[in-house]
């Protein structure tokens, strides 16, 4: 129900899709040229809604979202040992703070913008790889997985200020489908270095929620 002075909670769960803008494509030792890709990551939190009026209201919630931007696979020898290198990712996990206000055109359907406040809990570089080696000294080349994780957070600022613009569509059982896009303002990198210079967060989410009356 969307009666005037109603409050209402809904925690949500979901699905991410996001890079990182100004962080270009880096070239590996042979001239190899990795370009950048996006990630998929996931989100939990709920807000709470209060409809100050029949079409508008105002909600403020919590989430924890991983996001972060990934680069194109590759391989290369080393020592006579063929290594591919698969799924490489920054991945950022961040603690976010959404305040939107909501218009309801018709229906269930309703247009949202407002502000975000992001607090960076973890931030990792992630890799996977696999050898063919001979592990076992027979002389037969077998596939080792190689997987490694380097603490990237000191690489990034604690602090992210973003605008969530999205839509939403609630059924007429209280289930909500919301999408938003969140556009990030302010830098991610304590340093710019080659290729990388006042990176951003750009951060799709979408969100299944259940919403009931307080």
């Amino acid at each position: 129900s969307r009666s005037k002075g109603k409050w209402s909670l809904q925690p949500y769960a979901g699905g991410v899709v996001s890079s990182i803008t100004n962080t270009g494509a880096y070239d590996l030792d042979d001239g190899t040229e990795l370009k950048k890709k996006m990630t998929v990551g996931y989100i939990i939190g709920g807000e709470a809604e209060y409809q100050f009026a029949k079409k508008f209201s105002v909600a403020a919630g919590l989430n924890y979202t991983t996001q972060g931007c990934g680069w194109d696979d590759f391989s290369y020898w080393e020592d006579g040992v063929r290594v591919k290198i698969k799924n490489q990712s920054d991945i950022l996990g961040y603690i976010k703070v959404p305040i939107v206000a909501n218009c309801y055109l018709f229906k269930g359907f309703a247009v949202k913008a407002g502000v975000q406040f992001g607090f960076l809990v973890n931030s990792k570089f992630y890799a996977h790889g696999t050898a063919d080696m001979d592990i076992l000294g027979d002389g037969v080349r077998r596939e080792v997985d190689l997987y490694g994780t380097v603490d990237m957070k000191d690489q990034y600022k604690k602090f992210d200020f973003s605008i969530p613009v999205g839509v939403s569509y609630q059924f007429k059982v209280p289930i909500t489908i919301d999408a938003r896009y969140q556009i990030g303002l302010t830098k991610l990198n304590k340093e710019s270095f080659v290729g990388v210079k006042d990176s951003k967060n750009s951060v799709f989410t979408l969100t299944i929620g259940y919403k009931f009356a307080l």
